[in-house]
């Protein structure tokens, strides 16, 4: 595994702190599992678009592109 730094804000930090603590390597498997479905949420979005653009029209294929749900909407941060 390859580490990478990244900087917090307090209040982002003390809101992590408090849903994943630093001990017992709890707050690692966090992170990770956030940018998972960050990666995986991009990646669905990505092909959406695609076949958005380009419907894959007579292929033998079952994918209807109006049955996908709108992406939800990213709420606020509360200041």
């Amino acid at each position: 595994m390859q580490q990478v730094i990244v900087e917090l804000d307090d209040r982002t930090i003390a809101r992590l702190n408090r849903v994943a603590p630093p001990s017992a390597r709890k707050r690692s498997e966090f992170i990770r599992e956030a940018i998972r479905r960050a990666l995986n949420e991009r990646l669905e979005q990505d092909m959406e678009r695609a076949y958005r653009q380009q419907p894959q029209e007579g292929a033998d294929i079952d994918v209807d592109p109006s049955t996908w749900e709108a992406a939800p909407r990213k709420r606020k941060a509360k200041r």
